[in-house]
């Protein structure tokens, strides 16, 4: 879960802006935070990385189920001593539902990226999901998006053609599917942004978990094979990695700001890069560098304008 104790994000896990933990009363500690969010992108990476190695033995289903099952089994071990039962407590379980579907094809679409084509890659073209929410928040929403954020939003999508590199022989149907994930993951963020106000992250995360194993329990009859010991163990590892990262990004989300720890998240693709090389042999390319820098700086820029408005808007009430 590209994004994993719930954002996502995503993520798998969908990590980025997709669960935004409800704000409570709490201390803010933003050092540890970022320290959170470091770990987090150092355990998504490598999930992906394991994702990425099972996928090339087993079903895409039998991975993806397998691997939110035991994040599943995971979190709720840790959550609902705490809570009890009460944490599936919603009035929103058709917000919860068509969330997971879309968050369920989003994920499979990038598994089969990562089949395809390099880990940094898609992990790069993935880091284009906020440009997709602000588009569709505009499109949707009807929010209002100034000049500055529409040029944005051109500027990061020339980012993501540059990391496909359509014009010179070498595009990969890879990014096609990298590119599906990034605006599924995208409409996830826009779809669940008024939900952390009457949803606490313990029950954005078990339900997001449990629908997303329901929804991938359907792919197994496209193919299953039982795995070795070593593979079962990775198996194992890919699920636990999965929910402690996802944990840990909430927990830098509750630390700290999100304008002070979500620029860290893009630690992902340095993890990714490094990852793709020393397990794939991928060296990464001039056009995924600097794709890759145009991406991440208009990401950043978008967050430093949202957080910018936030801090006005505030200001504006006292």
């Amino acid at each position: 879960m590209r994004s994993a104790a719930g954002k996502e994000p995503p993520p798998t896990s969908e990590p980025t802006g997709v669960i935004v933990p409800a704000k409570s009363a709490r201390r803010e500690h933003v050092p540890l935070g970022i320290l959170y969010m470091v770990a987090a992108t150092f355990v998504f990476a490598v999930s992906s990385a394991v994702s990425k190695w099972l996928v090339a033995s087993y079903s895409i289903g039998e991975v993806l189920f397998t691997r939110t099952a035991i994040a599943l089994l995971t979190c709720a071990l840790f959550i609902i001593p705490q809570t009890g039962l009460a944490v599936f407590r919603t009035q929103r379980l058709r917000h919860h539902v068509l969330r997971s579907v879309s968050q369920g094809c989003s994920q499979t679409f990038l598994l089969i990226a990562f089949s395809l084509m390099p880990l940094a890659g898609a992990i790069a073209i993935n880091f284009s999901s906020p440009l997709f929410a602000t588009l569709i928040s505009a499109l949707v929403l009807k929010e209002a998006v100034g000049l500055a954020r529409w040029l944005a939003l051109l500027v990061g999508f020339c980012g993501v053609l540059i990391v496909a590199n359509p014009d010179a022989g070498t595009f990969q149907i890879g990014a096609l599917f990298a590119l599906a994930n990034a605006v599924l993951y995208g409409s996830v963020t826009v779809g669940v942004r008024g939900m952390t106000a009457t949803e606490s992250a313990e029950t954005l995360i078990l339900y997001q978990l449990a629908l997303l194993t329901a929804f991938f329990a359907l792919l197994l009859p496209l193919g299953w094979a039982w795995p070795t010991p070593v593979d079962t163990a990775l198996i194992v590892f890919n699920g636990v990695s999965n929910a402690v990262g996802q944990y840990w990004w909430t927990r830098a989300l509750h630390l700290a700001p999100a304008s002070a720890v979500a620029p860290f998240f893009y630690l992902s693709l340095v993890w990714a890069s490094m990852l793709g090389f020393v397990f794939w042999g991928d060296v990464p390319t001039i056009s995924l560098v600097i794709g890759s820098a145009v991406v991440v700086a208009s990401g950043l820029f978008l967050l430093w304008r949202e957080s910018n408005a936030r801090q006005t808007k505030l200001a504006a009430t006292e």
